[in-house]
């Protein structure tokens, strides 16, 4: 199947030349063509210009996008969009006056969602994951990331992953597993730190290898979850098995986490609401991703990363949404990029940047998504009528996504 898209006002991210990620200054470089065409041929792109080039193929769909701008989808490198129920109550609970850790120490936060999974079957825990999975593809996401995480048993963990290799093999989008067991230690296991560790990786682990069910793993390192110590045997337990590390740090406290996940060759270190100099020094000249989380800044009310801080430092940096139960029940990536400019001052060029092709690199697929190029998959949208590109984060509370291509195929 053949789609030629014509007219294009502003094709966004065009890269001709083999790009991985961009950093610093080159952030704020958004390659545009106007008055643009794009060609895919199957499930690729096969080809894009201006106007004055454009083909005429025989037997393709024709997509006339006058007025409006072309990108590549959105790369949603953070989420945990595959849990049971929600915890509604706990927004209630915030707007009274109680904090994030408040919740957790009384049972609530992830301890909460553990146990709704639990209780749930793995048919049921598909039927709301895929919802959730359709809604974020037809707003533009067209590669995701979707950690475990609220099992914290043998079974649950591998119900969990098991949906998330089921989603992955029915929707067109590209999705990339992440096992995190190390998520929070289950209540019987609160004082038996060793006890939950030797579960996670003599267990969990062998057991989710065998079935080939992760890509990467991750652990919540922070105060009064996972120490830097049990972070690194998490990560070295990883390694032997071919996962890398993308590790929550820095969410609430700085306690020398990023050096460590740097040392371990972290693919990204995700979170980052409190960044030191020490952690930006320690990230400077490395592989490891920064990841910053927006909206779930805004929906809890903590600091937001510090972008300008970071990318003045020659940083990278990618946006993603955090789509959770409890700190982020949305997996709106054109809200994450509103937001990233409206409170983190990042500009248009630097937030769709690290919505694209930094989202990619962030989950390993950078070589085939996150940007226009010939002979990457054809993950496009297309917007509604725009002056600019420039109203995607301005027009914040509306939807201008007009149509979104997964694949080569309109969805």
């Amino acid at each position: 199947m053949k789609i030629l898209i014509k007219n294009i006002a502003e094709l966004l991210q065009v890269r001709t030349t083999p790009t991985d990620r961009v950093s610093g200054a080159d952030m704020a470089v958004l390659p545009t063509l106007n008055n643009a065409w794009l060609l895919t041929e199957g499930t690729t792109i096969a080809g894009f210009g201006t106007m004055d080039t454009c083909p005429a193929p025989e037997g393709a769909e024709v997509i006339d996008a006058t007025g409006r701008a072309v990108l590549p989808a959105w790369c949603d490198s953070h989420t945990h969009m595959v849990y049971a129920g929600s915890r509604v109550q706990e927004f209630v609970d915030r707007i009274n006056g109680l904090s994030y850790e408040e919740i957790a120490a009384r049972g609530g936060g992830i301890l909460n969602s553990a146990a709704l999974l639990n209780e749930t079957d793995e048919e049921e825990l598909y039927r709301q994951s895929a919802a959730r999975l359709e809604e974020v593809m037809r707003l533009g996401t067209g590669a995701v990331e979707i950690k475990s995480g609220y099992g914290l048993t043998v079974q649950g963990e591998l119900k969990m992953l098991r949906v998330i290799k089921r989603l992955k093999e029915t929707y067109p989008a590209a999705i990339k597993a992440t096992f995190l067991g190390a998520h929070a230690f289950p209540k019987e296991y609160k004082e038996d730190h060793k006890g939950y560790m030797g579960l996670i990786i003599n267990e969990m682990l062998p057991a989710i290898a065998e079935e080939g069910l992760a890509d990467y793993i991750d652990a919540f390192l922070e105060t009064g979850y996972f120490s830097v110590e049990e972070t690194e045997r998490i990560m070295e337990a990883g390694q032997k098995y071919g996962l890398p590390a993308k590790i929550h740090v820095n969410q609430f406290t700085a306690i020398h986490g990023i050096a460590a996940c740097v040392r371990h060759n972290a693919l990204s270190v995700d979170h980052l609401e409190i960044v030191t100099d020490e952690d930006i020094e320690a990230l400077k000249g490395t592989a490891t991703m920064p990841v910053a989380l927006p909206s779930c800044s805004y929906f809890i009310s903590i600091p937001y990363t510090p972008a300008r801080k970071m990318l003045q430092a020659g940083l990278p940096l990618a946006l993603a949404t955090d789509f959770n139960p409890g700190t982020t029940p949305s997996g709106n990536m054109n809200f994450v990029v509103a937001t990233a400019c409206i409170k983190m001052r990042m500009t248009p060029e630097e937030a769709i940047n690290a919505a694209t092709i930094n989202g990619a690199y962030a989950m390993g697929l950078s070589k085939t998504h996150g940007s226009i190029t010939t002979g990457k998959k054809a993950n496009i949208i297309i917007t509604r009528p725009v002056s600019s590109y420039y109203q995607l984060p301005y027009a914040f509370g509306t939807n201008l996504v007009e149509s979104v291509i997964i694949n080569g195929k309109v969805i």
